[in-house]
């Protein structure tokens, strides 16, 4: 499945609509304002929570967890020592980790599992706000990759101010 995540324009926070290759409208994610570190509800579009995104304060390096159903489903964390490129690990229960590696400057990402490529992330070049490509393998955990991108967003470009 191919889908754009894109950053809306006049949000308070990073907040991120997210489209199938139809162009239909599938989830939202929205920031939760007045919070410590980075929290985010990811919805569908009846407002049902399928994701929620946040931020380990106390951690080495970039580190977030994602929620689904109450349960954790995944630590995100961003690997400190790498040269020339920008690589994380999502880290699921069980032993289907995911490893995403992307380009020096942070804007393309392979998500692999056992070495197999399972999704692959393009950022627009020409956007006023971020806007990704996303492609999911047929049989993937769409929510899941699609949150990690969230995080890894979040996590390469914490700086920026909306």
């Amino acid at each position: 499945m191919r889908y754009v995540m894109k950053q809306k324009l006049f949000s308070l926070g990073d907040d991120f609509y997210v489209r199938d290759d139809a162009g239909e409208d599938r989830y939202r994610i929205r920031s939760r304002l007045f919070s410590l570190g980075n929290q985010l509800t990811f919805e569908d579009m009846q407002g049902n929570e399928v994701a929620y995104i946040r931020q380990k304060l106390l951690s080495f390096g970039p580190s977030y967890e994602i929620w689904r159903d109450g349960e954790l489903a995944a630590k995100v964390s961003k690997e400190l020592f790498t040269l020339f490129s920008c690589a994380f690990t999502v880290d699921v229960p069980g032993p289907d980790d995911l490893e995403a590696r992307g380009s020096f400057t942070d804007h393309d990402y392979t998500f692999r599992r056992h070495g197999r490529e399972v999704a692959w992330v393009s950022k627009a070049w020409l956007s006023l706000r971020d806007t990704y490509g996303v492609e999911v393998a047929e049989g993937e955990d769409d929510v899941l990759i699609l949150a990690s991108t969230v995080v890894i967003d979040l996590a390469c470009h914490p700086d920026e101010e909306d």
